[in-house]
Order: C-alpha cells, then structure tokens, then sequence
C-alpha cells in the first residue's frame, strides 16, 4: 500500500449476559418519532443499521448491518454492545423504562461524541466547510484520498483527552477504511462524504450482495 496499511481494529469481549441482552427480542420500547424525508446527515448515517426503517436501531438491527458490509461475526457482535452500551441511553426518550438497549434515530445528535471533526453540527446537520477542511489539513499524498496515516492524525489532532467517547471515531474510521480503500491504501473522498451520510454502508451492501447470494 502506499503510504498506508490496514487499520487494526479491537473492540472489548463481550460477556454472556451482553450476548442475552443483543438476541433478545422481547424487550418493549418507545414509540420513535422522527422524519424519515427530513433527516440530517448524522440521522441517515445511523439509518442505515435501521433495518425494518421504523426509527429505532435494535443491537440485533446492528449486528446485522455490521455483517451486511462485510464484518465477521465476532466483530459484528462485539460492536453492536459496545455501540448501544455508548449510545442507547443516550438517545431514548424521557419516561422510557429500562432496559436501555435501543438507538433512537430521532435523538441521535445527543450522542455526538468527543473527537469528532465537526463536519456535524449539534444537530448533526452535514457542514461542508469543515468536510472540505479535513483535506486541506491532512490530505497530504492526494487531495481528494486520505491514507491511513493521515486518518490516524486527523483522529490525534482531533482527540478530546477529557472524552472517553473520543476514541469512538478511531474504530469507525478505521473500519471504513478497511472495508473501503482502494488497493493503493487510499480512502477516497466520495467514500469518506458516504461515512457522513450513511451511503458508504449501503455502497458496502450492494458490492457484497453477489458474493452473498453465492
């Protein structure tokens, strides 16, 4: 690869408790209520692990557009936890009684997490100026393609030591770029637009879909 290599990606064990709580569907839920013609960038980024498209993404829901863009099942089942453990609470309605294990798409935006490169406002509105600005900061081979060096210092420069949540972006970014960069080591810039609108999942869905069907 030029100026490259492969992102290396861990996310934690998950325990048997965790495994009950993923493949479980009898937990009851909120009613969700947003727009699905109005969304933001951020809402169509999560939309597409919304698999039934009713608002709510279920850890079951993730798991399977974690495998549907080319995961293993071991990564797809550890993600999914460690996604709704950070984002489930977050994001469910007031008066919603537990347990917390649903993303809501509508309340997405409050689960914005520390190191993010602002190319989402607070109300996860796409920002194009702060999108054209990461290749005018790091873009240094190509300046339309990001390299995984480059990618590994955006995510340093952007990192929030006081955030915990920070280190969330070096597992999504890392997994696209796996899943996404070109035989040379590049991220391209159409792809890295699609992380941000959710279309770089479905781009990864349609290209396995042959393979799948095998």
């Amino acid at each position: 690869m030029a100026g490259g290599r492969r992102a290396s990606l861990q996310l934690p064990s998950v325990s048997a408790l965790l495994l009950l709580c993923i493949f479980s569907s009898s937990w009851g839920h909120a009613v969700a209520k947003f727009d699905p013609a109005n969304m933001t960038a951020l809402q169509k980024h999560v939309s597409f692990f919304d698999r039934n498209k009713d608002g709510i993404i279920t850890p079951t829901e993730t798991f399977e557009g974690f495998v549907a863009v080319g995961c293993e099942i071991a990564f797809s089942t550890a993600a999914a936890t460690t996604v709704h453990t950070a984002l489930a609470l977050k994001t469910t309605p007031a008066g919603t009684p537990p347990p917390y294990l649903n993303i809501y798409v509508e309340n997405i935006h409050k689960a914005i997490h520390g190191g993010d490169t602002g190319v989402y406002d607070a109300k996860g509105r796409f920002v194009p100026q702060e999108f054209e600005g990461i290749f005018r900061k790091y873009a240094k081979i190509r300046r339309d393609a990001l390299t995984y060096p480059e990618i590994e210092f955006m995510l340093a420069a952007n990192l929030d030591p006081l955030d915990p949540t920070s280190v969330a972006p070096q597992v999504e970014w890392g997994l696209i770029y796996t899943l996404a960069s070109d035989w040379l080591g590049f991220l391209h810039k159409d792809d890295i637009r699609g992380i941000y609108d959710g279309s770089v999942f479905t781009k990864l869905e349609e290209k396995r879909k042959p393979f799948s069907d095998m």
